[in-house]
């Protein structure tokens, strides 16, 4: 077979032709009509090419990666695809940030791995003393859903997607546990990525009447399955904004329906989850009140006096159900060392145990030790720690995008205190830790909330789930 010639000897008939060298071909854009080049190349193409030369290109300043004609700049910056947009009405500066701390100067801070002996051994101590009297214990609340039977049984599927439908269905099934799967319910995925766990969610509901779906992205994603919903009922919204800057209260949809929110994520990484939950239980509940005439407490407390009939339980109960803003939050935590004490929700908790910004900032990166660990020198120790850096990027794989600051300290560097498995233990301890700090911050809220183990730890290291109810709606054994 003759072999493929390696580029066009010729420009494209209504091609541009400018060759460009690098790629070994003539350029593929359509320049305007009557002229050989394109925009983009016509200054590139020699002075003598075409009349248009003698204009000058610039970079253009919103973007240097592409250029525009000087004379034509002021046209160009208003339809330059680099320009700031106008932001949405739910568009609000910092308002889910938290308010700033004066303590929170961490410039100086040295990396773990240059601290001394000494140091390393004062920040464990005030960790395992800081650690006491807290309830680490987990249960177990691995589940499934019916609605990803098929696909779990699927052996088309590989190990990767095996495992995050498994983490999907155990999410699913808990969001049925807590009695959130229902209709007339709007859920708020937060880090929706490519939107599968809203996907799953639709599904379990079946035709169920008015369930609204907010996926919430800060950046443009591939591959969205948005498109495979068939629920007629359902309807999705994306809303490409940082969850620092979201303000629910100004989404038309929950403005018009005044539906209960259900605000439900996958590895949702971080400060991220810091910024949904001060979102759900603090900014959002706090303008809905501010945009009622009456206060939403008091309609509730209409509703729950000791005059009640049987008759009128259920109607009763609907009614204060439609006026509790957060129906509830079901969020499977990850990548603890990405936490920022800025906007983190437990400072609170932190500072009554003698703790502030410093040791936050330590433990936050000692935290990854819990799923780095420490690389073994044998051969066997070795092909585990490669299983685990797959597992951890296949968990990665959704979420990793997101941007938010890796640790920068490499557990090879560390002073030799410690032992793989102490170091493991110590980041299990520090990932509870502010993670009880969360659990406090919610119950201060007005939530019963609690954390649970969701999938096995060889499906998915980052494997605990934050789930909360309000205490007023909370079932008997669902988040206690």
């Amino acid at each position: 077979m003759a072999a493929m010639p390696t580029a066009t000897p010729v420009p494209i008939e209504g091609r541009c032709s400018y060759f460009v060298e690098r790629k070994n071909r003539f350029c593929r854009m359509v320049p305007a009509a009557g002229r050989r080049f394109c925009g983009e190349h016509a200054g590139a193409a020699g002075a003598g090419a075409e009349e248009e030369n003698t204009r000058k290109r610039i970079l253009c300043p919103l973007d240097p990666k592409h250029t525009v004609y000087e004379d034509q700049l002021e046209k160009h910056l208003k339809k330059c695809n680099s320009r700031e947009k106008p932001k949405p009405d739910y568009f609000i500066q910092d308002i889910n940030a938290g308010l700033k701390d004066e303590t929170e100067i961490l410039d100086e801070l040295v990396p773990i791995s240059s601290l001394s002996e000494e140091q390393l051994e004062n920040l464990i101590k005030k960790l395992r003393k800081a650690s006491k009297g807290v309830d680490y214990t987990l249960k177990d609340q691995i589940m499934s859903h019916p609605a990803l039977h098929d696909v779990l049984n699927d052996p088309k599927n590989g190990d990767s997607a095996f495992k995050h439908l498994k983490q999907q269905a155990s999410i699913l099934g808990n969001i049925e546990r807590l009695n959130l799967l229902r209709p007339r319910r709007c859920f708020v995925e937060f880090g929706a990525g490519r939107g599968k766990l809203s996907h799953w969610v639709d599904i379990a509901l079946q035709e169920a009447e008015k369930v609204y779906f907010l996926l919430v992205e800060r950046v443009t994603t591939r591959f969205k399955v948005d498109g495979k919903h068939k629920n007629r009922n359902s309807v999705f919204e994306r809303l490409q904004i940082d969850i620092q800057h979201l303000c629910l209260s100004k989404i038309p949809v929950l403005i018009k329906e005044k539906l209960p929110v259900v605000g439900i994520g996958k590895h949702l990484c971080g400060v991220a989850t810091d910024l949904a939950l001060r979102c759900l239980v603090e900014t959002y509940p706090t303008r809905c009140r501010e945009g009622n005439e009456e206060p939403v407490a008091k309609r509730i407390k209409k509703t729950d006096t000791e005059n009640d009939t049987s008759g009128n339980e259920e109607s009763e109960k609907n009614e204060l159900e439609q006026w509790i803003p957060v129906a509830g939050i079901v969020i499977a935590l990850c990548c603890h060392h990405r936490c920022d004490w800025r906007h983190y929700v437990g400072k609170e908790f932190f500072k009554t145990l003698g703790l502030g910004p410093v040791e936050f900032n330590y433990f936050q990166r000692m935290s990854s030790w819990a799923t780095c660990g420490m690389r073994e020198t044998t051969l066997e120790t070795s092909k585990i720690n490669i299983k685990k850096r797959d597992d951890q990027t296949n968990d990665n794989e959704e979420h990793d995008h997101e941007g938010y600051r890796k640790t920068d300290d490499n557990p090879e560097g560390l002073p030799g205190l410690l032992t793989v498995e102490e170091r493991k233990n110590i980041g299990r301890l520090c990932k509870l830790l502010i993670d009880q700090g969360r659990i406090q911050y919610l119950q201060q809220k007005g939530y019963n909330a609690s954390l649970q183990y969701y999938t096995e730890s060889l499906v998915s290291l980052e494997n605990v789930l934050l789930t909360a109810l309000p205490k007023q709606s909370s079932t008997p054994g669902s988040t206690t």
